[in-house]
């Protein structure tokens, strides 16, 4: 839920200029409120349109849900999934196989969707951080147990006939 702040709307237009010579042909977005309204921003300087998805979501944290934020709570269960134990999961939501695999089934299809295309996807921190290096032939988890995304940083993820390939992580090249 929630509204972009000043900053995070800043972001989004910075994102849209970043990616003006990248000839983006359409966006896919998480269906939450601040994906929604970056997706938008970055549309509209663009002239492209925006499709929501559920599947793009941040991770499903269950019994957490409602409950008072505990940075303690989540990092308990997703510091285990940068460890490499995807089989841990939170009670009543997601495991760390749950969370990969539904994010790389929904950018298989958007991929399957766009041949040939460029298209940005935006969607949440944590799953990105998660999935995104696991999914890529070119590296492992590792590299996000020391670098998670910071709101308003970009991935550069390549998908073709050779495989996924993550070309850029924030703002450094990986190729």
């Amino acid at each position: 839920g929630g509204s972009l702040t000043l900053e995070g709307r800043r972001q989004a237009t910075q994102l849209a200029d970043s990616l003006r010579d990248r000839r983006v042909a359409h966006i896919w977005s998480s269906d939450a409120a601040r994906c929604v309204q970056t997706a938008e921003i970055v549309a509209a300087r663009l002239g492209v349109g925006v499709t929501t998805s559920t599947a793009l979501r941040e991770v499903h944290v269950g019994d957490l849900l409602g409950q008072p934020f505990s940075r303690a709570a989540l990092e308990a269960v997703t510091r285990r999934w940068y460890d490499g134990s995807l089989d841990v999961g939170f009670p009543g939501g997601e495991t760390g196989h749950d969370v990969v695999a539904r994010f790389r089934d929904e950018l298989a299809s958007i991929a399957d969707q766009h041949r040939g295309e460029t298209v940005l996807v935006v969607a949440h921190q944590e799953v990105a951080s998660l999935a995104l290096p696991l999914l890529a032939d070119n590296l492992t988890g590792a590299l996000t147990a020391d670098r998670r995304l910071d709101n308003g940083e970009a991935v550069e993820l390549v998908v073709d006939a050779d495989g996924w390939q993550l070309a850029r992580w924030g703002s450094d090249s990986l190729v």
